[in-house]
């Protein structure tokens, strides 16, 4: 059985989540959430923390401990637009890494719920 680790590898992650980044970054809504000069880790945690949740190195658990996403992103303020603007720039960077489509479809899925359950507002 393949992972969607040996599927995507830690390239395909860091292309994808670049393209989404390069598109946060010119992004009205949501590039005021995230400090310009932290950008950069910002990518590399989301980077980290997905290789590690398709089964990649735990790198990220090391460096961060348990992702606690919602604690992490409770002091910013996610609403229905952001979040779906989230999406909307998450799927154009997999519409062009053009993952296997097994790969794209639990990306997408896991993304739809982790966005949902990141509106605090």
């Amino acid at each position: 059985m393949t992972t969607l680790f040996e599927m995507v590898g830690e390239d395909g992650v860091r292309r994808f989540v670049a393209g989404f980044y390069r598109r946060v970054a010119e992004d009205d809504i949501l590039a005021p959430m995230y400090p310009e000069a932290d950008m950069e880790g910002a990518e590399h945690r989301l980077r980290e923390f997905l290789i590690f949740r398709i089964g990649g190195p735990r790198r990220y658990l090391a460096e961060r401990g348990h992702p606690r996403l919602r604690m992490r992103h409770a002091p910013f303020p996610i609403d229905l637009e952001a979040r779906d603007r989230w999406l909307e720039h998450m799927g154009a960077a997999l519409d062009e890494e053009a993952l296997p489509e097994e790969a794209d479809a639990w990306f997408r899925a896991f993304f739809q719920h982790a966005a949902d359950a990141m509106v605090n507002r």
